[in-house]
């Protein structure tokens, strides 16, 4: 589908909205006391809608949605106001402080954030991508016996990544802990520091999403030692979801939908227009960062990633047992943690097949 297609369609669904409009109060009305906060006079279109992303590959659905306007386009008089975050537990800090109100983030941080607080804090509304993710080494290193006394980063303490690597060095016999100490020193860095810290061979690798994999590969020279995707059925499994705080969905639901409309909008236009999508995000990054990706960079890490409305909510349970078994969870029950009947709406409006919530929540 071509671009002046895809904003003609919002024209066609603004109107198909206008229609919906009678329908939705009442059905607000009706439901509005199925979530904590909901009430007949809470559920207007926000003001704002606060929404945080990291400045990496694995983020483009908002990065494209972004760039091209599908969110504000979306929203309408709501205002979109922006963050961007190195790592999930950061961006779930600010989701729970109230500094934001929806996030893209990595599955571990959603889970936490929901178990922790006995699942009053977020849903997943949607999943993003799944994919790109990767242990990367120096020279040396080509077998995990290798990694004895090595000193590995990852994002930050209890992200996506960081559960990854401590469950794998796990099974391969290697003892960690969440202070750096263990069989193999795990330091959480930020992004950019542990490409710097790569180059300058005070790290020996590293398990990171999208771009940076690619980044230390042909810039710093370190070569994939273990994909992620090679770890899980097919090669599926969770990057990247959209997390949505649970009192703002039960007050803002009208918001949310838009949210959600302008989330499926990027990822349809990821697919459908590769190459203008792939311009849009590294403009993004560029805006984001001061510099755009090379573009052979670019090109590597997104043949890596998949970019999907699906959560992929049956890995879950999988992804909190090894957070726990990592020491970065507390385990708790994570039944109700996906809301995904806005999604299953957007979606079956276009003619498009449902995603499952596994069981654990609304589909």
């Amino acid at each position: 589908m071509h671009h002046r297609t895809i904003r003609s369609s919002r024209v066609i669904r603004a109107i198909a909205v206008m229609g919906l409009g009678a329908a939705m109060l009442t059905g607000c009305a009706a439901n509005a006391t199925a979530e904590p906060g909901g009430d007949a006079a809470t559920t207007a279109p926000a003001a704002e809608l606060r929404l945080g992303y990291f400045a990496n590959v694995t983020h483009a659905p908002a990065l494209v949605g972004l760039e091209e306007g599908f969110f504000a386009d979306a929203l309408g008089d709501t205002k979109l106001s922006t963050e961007v975050f190195n790592a999930g537990p950061a961006a779930v800090e600010a989701l729970s402080a109230g500094a934001i109100d929806a996030a893209y983030i990595g599955p571990n941080p959603a889970i936490n954030t929901f178990v922790k607080s006995g699942g009053e804090s977020a849903v997943v509304v949607a999943g993003a991508a799944s994919g790109g993710a990767a242990l990367v080494v120096r020279d040396g290193i080509d077998a995990p016996a290798d990694l004895a006394g090595a000193t590995l980063a990852t994002p930050q303490l209890g992200n996506t990544q960081d559960v990854a690597l401590r469950t794998w060095l796990a099974d391969e016999g290697f003892t960690t802990d969440t202070t750096g100490g263990g069989d193999v020193h795990i330091t959480p860095t930020e992004n950019a520091q542990t490409l710097t810290l790569f180059q300058q061979g005070q790290l020996d690798g590293a398990w990171l999403p999208e771009p940076w994999v690619s980044r230390l590969v042909l810039e710093g020279g370190a070569h994939v030692l273990v994909d992620e995707a090679e770890l899980w059925p097919d090669g599926d499994f969770p990057t990247t979801v959209l997390l949505v705080s649970k009192s703002f969905l039960a007050e803002h639901p009208e918001t949310v939908r838009a949210l959600v409309e302008g989330h499926a909008d990027a990822v349809r236009f990821i697919a459908d227009e590769p190459a203008q999508a792939a311009a849009d995000l590294n403009a993004k990054l560029a805006a984001d960062t001061g510099k755009p990706l090379d573009e052979a960079v670019l090109a590597r890490a997104l043949e890596h990633v998949r970019f999907t409305v699906d959560p992929v909510a049956g890995t879950f349970a999988e992804v909190l047992a090894n957070g726990v078994a990592a020491g970065t969870a507390k385990d708790g029950s994570i039944d109700g943690l996906f809301a995904l009947g806005i999604l299953n709406e957007v979606l079956e409006a276009r003619g498009e097949p449902a995603v499952s919530a596994g069981g654990l929540g609304t589909d």
